[in-house]
């Protein structure tokens, strides 16, 4: 089937192979999310929405009025999430937070940093100084604040799925940090169906369950480098502006190499996070230090927000993919600018990655950003959003390399859209009229009801 021009004519099987007419819609290759944290994505909109928050004030006046219209039930927290301080005029603080026994706590966008309330610390037998955590504490928390029973989760999952495939969404790589193989063997193992999953281990990850199912998979094996730019721990070769820190590597000399090397030894192939320059040359190291191990094709660097113009070639000859998520560019444009100022020509730099010969994979990492490839492919090939000119746009991606990068040859994965998605102006609200996973609709007028 083409994608390069209206298929007016073609006809594909229904439900009893009941051929359907398409009418001049679009069929493209099914979708895939790259990097997704399906668990916390699915728990996404039943959090407080801080994401218009222009300030730590302005935050503590959403919670106030959640509080007011919505309180949470005794004993329980009020969860919030999408907060990004890195443009704040004022900082936040423990005491904003102050809402009598009301535990709150707060994730922020980039899920780097949790704020909480002297409440939430009561609550969990915790120091006061844990009010503001960063990186792997925040994660720890996080993981346990957004426990809930298995079948809950599993029902908000099911529906998040559905809510993806109505998106043309056939695929994920799933970075939950919280067990993504043993919930996804639960949920393939009940029925499921709707999407192919990758489902990334990470060292802290149980015994690996197997499961008969062609569309699940085991693997990568998730690292990190660094923090983050908004949290101001991505690992950099130049300091932040007015301090002298370069960022928060994760491990010290030799430590990232050994985890990976457990990875491997594991039969899985590694995905390492790395958001700063020299973290990106970090795990670059790594892959090359890791040598012809089989472990190694499929391998990835997530993110490579900052990069410097020597690593760009290393991605193609070291094999490594750059698995990268187009909507940060636009959440963080001028935060990049402030804290990256006069290094953002190579800061989200896809085309000059995909130009260096790199295999590029696009994602979300939702819930930072939502789980919509024609989002993410809007961000990649206009570099604009909300009427601004577009950033960068000598990085912007054609269509059709953003599709190459948004999807798998696998049979029987299709969407079908409404409208030309080689017009720009089209991708980030493109209408999707039906879905297919494996030869089954899993979205659209002939998806089994």
């Amino acid at each position: 089937m083409s994608s390069s021009i209206p298929l007016s004519d073609i006809t594909v099987p229904g439900p009893s192979d009941v051929e359907v007419d398409l009418e001049g819609r679009w069929v493209l290759p099914g979708l895939w999310d790259h990097h997704v944290h399906f668990g916390q994505w699915a728990m996404a909109s039943r959090r407080l929405d801080l994401s218009s928050a222009s300030s730590a004030a302005h935050v503590a006046s959403l919670v106030r009025e959640r509080l007011a219209s919505s309180p949470p039930e005794a004993g329980t927290v009020l969860l919030g999430a999408g907060f990004r301080d890195g443009l704040w005029a004022d900082a936040p603080s423990i005491d904003l937070l102050e809402f009598g026994d009301v535990p709150v706590a707060l994730v922020s966008g980039d899920v780097h940093s949790l704020w909480t309330n002297r409440a939430m610390l009561r609550m969990l037998g915790r120091p006061e100084s844990d009010w503001w955590l960063r990186e792997q504490p925040a994660f720890d928390l996080n993981r346990e604040l957004s426990a809930v029973p298995a079948e809950v989760l599993d029902r908000w999952a099911i529906e998040a799925a559905a809510a993806a495939a109505a998106r043309g969404v056939t695929g994920i790589v799933d970075f939950e940090m919280e067990d993504a193989p043993g919930s996804w063997a639960r949920r393939f193992g009940a029925g499921f169906s709707g999407l192919r999953v990758k489902a990334a281990v990470y060292p802290h990850t149980p015994e690996l369950p197997a499961v008969a199912s062609a569309l699940f998979e085991i693997g990568p094996y998730k690292l990190f480098t660094d923090g983050s730019l908004n949290t101001r721990t991505a690992w950099c070769d130049h300091a932040y502006p007015g301090t002298d820190g370069h960022g928060l590597p994760t491990y010290g000399p030799g430590e990232l190499l050994a985890a990976a090397r457990a990875g491997v030894a594991r039969g899985l192939s590694p995905a390492i996070h790395a958001i700063g320059d020299r973290a990106v040359t970090e795990a670059l190291d790594v892959f090359e230090a890791l040598g012809g191990s089989a472990a190694v094709v499929g391998g990835s660097i997530e993110h490579v927000q900052l990069i410097e113009d020597a690593d760009l070639p290393r991605f193609a000859a070291l094999g490594v993919r750059a698995s990268v998520q187009p909507e940060h560019a636009m959440d963080d444009r001028d935060v990049a600018e402030r804290y990256w100022a006069g290094r953002t020509g190579r800061s989200f730099a896809y085309r000059s990655l995909l130009a260096a010969g790199a295999e590029l994979a696009l994602g979300s990492d939702a819930p930072v950003a939502p789980l919509d490839p024609w989002i993410t492919m809007a961000a990649a090939v206009t570099r604009s959003r909300d009427g601004r000119e577009p950033w960068h746009p000598e990085q912007a991606l054609t269509f059709a390399a953003a599709l190459a990068a948004s999807s798998h040859d696998q049979l029987g994965d299709l969407v079908i859209v409404e409208s030309d998605p080689f017009e720009a102006t089209n991708l980030r609200d493109m209408p999707v009229h039906a879905t297919m996973v494996a030869g089954i609709w899993t979205h659209g007028p002939w998806a089994d009801r």
